[in-house]
């Protein structure tokens, strides 16, 4: 499901934000600018550089020869030398970002609490970084010709396996969950779950509040470790309602089994990935543009990043196209099931404000950038979806003709 472009729609011309809201989303568009670019910029700089240049095979054999030189030993420290360096270029870009977001109100972290998220986001991205690593060089010099079939075969299934344990076990590592204590909002979300009739083992809160003021919920995890998660801002910034309508967008993508197609897409995209990067590491030029003479070798490692880098750039406005397509269906799925148009879109204005959501998107950052529709584009819709249902249309915050009931 996709609906027209707010531009190009009916239920577009009322004033859905004051002034001061719209010009305060401008300025933190300003002010994140030059941080969006910079980090794109390095993002995919950092990895050509090392991958196109003997600059990474060197840093691999530097930091194998620390444990005796092996190809083991050049697959594992290689991989942890390269994700370092990363880390290394990447932190004071993170620094500048959090600043950035103190600044406005977004980030409530210290800095001890900052480092600590980024040690443990470090640790765990570079110990499965490197294991992937170890393991794609055991296939490339033992699984012959057909190495990137069972490469591409592990690829799929981790991307499944990161499903299931994430919830469990990544989570967990960054917030503290707790059930949602009873009262009003648990019995309304409840009754919510109910009626959707998706199966979810619990509600539970975050305390994302001791990093952020934004506010979101999300379900995660499959069957029995399925759950409805709440961050607690949400819960204590907005209404009972306007937390179920959250609630319902979330059940949206449960009911229509979106993240279990999300996660076997994810994994077909991963086998594709390792299909098209198998192809590049026969292509001789990029092995001496690398200073390497054979793929097998573990100083074509940081090539390897630097194919993916490229693979990931170029497939990236595909998922996010596919991103906004399921964030729209899941819109919705949430406006039959409550049926509540007024109050979603209501849920709509306060989470923009609070989030400092880009009010008027350019078309082009819409399709780089956004994950969801743009504000705008989900407002207007509920009001088409009102219109066709024929009940009230949701009003704007200034009177005017526009304001009417549907006939």
């Amino acid at each position: 499901m996709n609906y027209p472009a707010a531009d190009a729609a009916d239920f577009t011309d009322f004033t859905d934000f004051t002034p001061e809201q719209i010009e305060r989303s401008r300025a933190y568009k300003r002010d994140v600018r030059p941080l969006v670019i910079a980090s794109t910029t390095l993002g995919l700089a950092v990895p050509l550089v090392l991958g196109l240049t003997p600059a990474g095979a060197g840093l691999v054999r530097a930091a194998g020869d620390l444990a005796g030189g092996g190809w083991v030993a050049r697959a594992l420290l290689g991989s942890l030398a390269i994700s370092l360096l990363g880390l290394v270029l990447r932190l004071p870009l993170s620094m500048w970002g959090e600043t950035v977001s103190r600044r406005w109100g977004l980030s409530r972290r210290g800095w001890g609490l900052f480092a600590a998220d980024t040690a443990k986001g470090f640790g765990i991205g570079a110990v499965l970084t490197a294991a992937a690593v170890a393991g794609l060089y055991f296939l490339l010099r033992h699984g012959g010709d057909g190495w990137w079939v069972w490469a591409a075969l592990a690829a799929a299934a981790l991307a499944v396996l990161g499903s299931f344990i994430m919830p469990v076990l990544i989570e967990p590592l960054f917030n503290k969950f707790r059930p949602l204590p009873g009262g009003e909002l648990r019995d309304r979300l409840m009754a919510l779950v109910a009626q959707s009739g998706v199966p979810v083992r619990d509600i539970l809160v975050s305390d994302s509040s001791k990093r952020t003021t934004a506010a979101n919920a999300y379900v995660s995890g499959f069957g029995k470790t399925r759950r409805l998660v709440v961050w607690d801002t949400t819960a204590d910034s907005l209404s009972t309602e306007e937390t179920a309508a959250v609630a319902a967008h979330e059940l949206g993508h449960a009911a229509r089994r979106d993240v279990l197609v999300g996660t076997l897409l994810g994994a077909v995209g991963g086998a594709v990935g390792v299909a098209l990067l198998a192809a590049a590491l026969n292509w001789t030029a990029l092995l001496d543009a690398a200073g390497v003479t054979h793929a097998e070798d573990p100083r074509s490692q940081a090539l390897v990043r630097a194919v993916l880098a490229v693979i990931g750039l170029v497939g990236e406005p595909w998922g996010l196209a596919y991103s906004r397509h399921i964030e729209a269906r899941a819109d919705g799925y949430a406006l039959d099931l409550f049926r509540e148009p007024d109050t979603i879109v209501g849920m709509e204005r306060a989470l923009a404000v609070q989030n400092i959501a880009d009010l008027r998107p350019r078309r082009y950052e819409v399709l780089l950038r956004y994950t969801h529709p743009p504000i705008p584009d989900r407002i207007a819709h509920a009001r088409r979806w009102a219109a066709e249902q024929g009940v009230a249309i949701p009003k704007s915050l200034s009177a005017g003709s526009k304001e009417t009931d549907a006939p």
